[in-house]
């Protein structure tokens, strides 16, 4: 169902991303002719470069995917991209149904020019972008062995964190990915909750005191070194989270934030 978002929330959401930009000193683009859409593809191959060649988007799935409603940007400084995001309009069921969000699939940013918040500004952008259609939720996969993925959903964006699916994506073959199983818990963004809120006027922070209800799963610091120093160690940190985060989301619970550490915060859901 297509929702009617408060005016005022959707001027909340513009002011976000716009003003992201200006400190950031990007320019943002909705993408969609086929001209454009390239700019897209170029991001996504260089964050994740196919082994053997190859596209991870092909130009003319990525003109399908926008002109079938779903959502391209690329983030620009001086006229060359930077970052990219693209999302697809999907389904979800609720207790009265089924509802739309959008899928975020993808979303990069070169590597030279992290640590600039420009993922942050690029996902708010996005989320106006939803907004301005009545989709108030966006959802999207990531690997919960990635602290900073981690951080920038739970603190930076306000989501919660529930599902866990063991290889979701099955073998993987980019440069990123291949030789990992690609287990993923899902980023659920409800776009005008106070969360999401919070998040956007910088109000949220990491969990430096647990709540009574609350609960934490330890997460490794930096699995990215991890897995050249010692694959073996990587891979039973992913067991193990594995295990952990299943047992808390069967328990009903979901991560709401990360500690200093960047352990993950579980709380009860609340419907």
């Amino acid at each position: 169902m297509i929702e009617h978002i408060a005016p005022e929330i959707l001027a909340e959401a513009a002011i976000t991303w716009q003003e992201g930009c200006s400190r950031a000193g990007i320019e943002i683009r909705s993408l969609s002719l086929a001209s454009e859409i390239r700019d897209s593809q170029e991001i996504f191959d260089l964050v994740w470069p196919p082994l053997g060649g190859g596209t991870q988007v092909t130009p003319n799935l990525l003109r399908a995917i926008t002109h079938s409603g779903g959502y391209c940007s690329a983030a620009y400084i001086d006229d060359e991209p930077v970052a990219a995001a693209l999302a697809i309009v999907g389904l979800h069921t609720t207790d009265s149904g089924q509802d739309v969000h959008l899928h975020s699939h993808m979303a990069g940013v070169l590597e030279k020019y992290r640590n600039r918040r420009i993922g942050t500004v690029i996902k708010a952008h996005q989320r106006w972008w939803a907004m301005s259609k009545g989709i108030d939720t966006i959802v999207w996969t990531f690997d919960p062995l990635v602290a900073r993925n981690a951080k920038l959903n739970l603190v930076n964006l306000g989501v919660s964190v529930r599902g866990y699916e063991p290889n979701f994506y099955g073998a993987m073959t980019d440069a990123i990915n291949v030789g990992e199983e690609s287990d993923r818990v899902f980023a659920w963004w409800d776009l005008s909750g106070e969360r999401a809120r919070a998040a956007a006027r910088g109000e949220l922070g990491v969990i430096t005191k647990l709540g009574a209800s609350q609960s934490v799963v330890e997460a490794p610091e930096d699995i990215v070194a991890l897995r050249s120093a010692d694959p073996d160690a990587a891979r039973e940190w992913r067991y193990a989270l594995r295990e952990d985060l299943m047992r808390e989301f069967s328990a009903g619970r979901e991560v709401v934030g990360v500690t200093e550490n960047g352990d993950y915060v579980l709380d009860l859901l609340v419907r």
